[in-house]
């Protein structure tokens, strides 16, 4: 069973996870290689649990886990049943933190990675015991959305993916398994399909950003959140597909490199909300504000397709 988890990351998403997985009443020792990224975790932890509590996410009889902030690697890991990486996403630095981490740990210890995307099968070649490892792809914002991806690599142990799926189940969250290791797992494929053809859409002038944004939120989003993609497959009626697909598919954006736009973006400095400027502009602290706003609406979002109130 596992009770005490090590989490090497807290970036972007390992206050969240960290956050999630104490509420369902492990115990979660957390580390980060830079200073700040630690002294920032304690105030993201609350900000995550102040969510939860809108969401009524319940506690087991137990109470909650504890959260601690490691030293040190070897810290964070001592006496872990499951340890989580979540570095950034980058394979050599990935495979050097497992290189740390083995040395220092049962064999019996479960190791399981957040990548977004890079094959399990890559990742755990190198792994004195790659048996044990598998991936464990959380959503972001990871303590508000409840489905995890679970994959197998080609040296995992069955028993591995089954451990993390009933793990994932006890803390009332969805686990999805990925049959194939595929790289981007299946959620990423998807949206980056969606993307990679609104990007398109936008770099030849067929419609502008906002506009874009509006269509896919309150049209395709709004269905989806209700009704799968293979559910809408039999909402629509396959000779609708047929029929729409047979002269659409030739048309869509096929390309197999990033789009110039997109390099263009990253070679002026502007990466998004992180530095304040993107596709849109975030002046004066104005992403921070619009990250608060998105919870408060995935939160009501949630809360109606649990059936309860919004």
């Amino acid at each position: 069973m596992i009770k005490q988890v090590g989490l090497i990351g807290l970036g972007t998403m390992g206050p969240g996870i960290a956050a999630r997985l104490a509420r369902g009443g492990l115990s979660v020792r957390a580390y980060d290689t830079a200073p700040d990224a630690i002294d920032r975790a304690p105030g993201l932890v609350d900000l995550a649990n102040g969510v939860m509590d809108q969401l009524a996410i319940a506690q087991p009889s137990g109470g909650a886990g504890e959260i601690t902030f490691a030293s040190s690697v070897a810290e964070a890991v001592e006496g872990a049943d499951l340890i989580i990486e979540n570095v950034p996403e980058n394979a050599d630095i990935k495979v050097e933190t497992y290189r740390t981490i083995e040395p220092l740990i049962d064999r019996s210890t479960i190791i399981a990675t957040d990548t977004s995307g890079i094959p399990i099968t890559k990742l755990q070649a190198g792994m004195d015991n790659p048996a044990r490892f598998a991936g464990m792809h959380w959503s972001n914002p990871p303590h508000i959305i409840p489905m995890i991806e679970v994959i197998a690599g080609a040296a995992t142990a069955p028993e591995i993916v089954s451990t993390l799926r009933d793990l994932i189940r006890s803390l009332d969250l969805l686990p999805v398994v990925v049959k194939k290791d595929v790289p981007g797992f299946v959620e990423n494929r998807v949206l980056y399909a969606l993307l990679r053809e609104t990007v398109d859409l936008v770099e030849r002038g067929v419609i502008e950003p906002e506009d874009i944004d509006t269509c896919v939120s309150w049209g395709i989003g709004y269905k989806l959140a209700v009704v799968g993609p293979m559910a809408l497959l039999d909402m629509a009626g396959m000779d609708i597909y047929r029929s729409v697909s047979s002269f659409l598919n030739s048309d869509l954006a096929n390309r197999g490199d990033v789009a110039p736009m997109i390099e263009e973006k990253i070679a002026a400095g502007k990466l998004g909300i992180k530095s304040g400027e993107g596709i849109y502009s975030y002046p004066d602290g104005r992403g921070l504000e619009l990250q608060r706003e998105r919870a408060k609406k995935f939160v009501a979002v949630r809360r109606i397709l649990e059936g309860r109130d919004g």
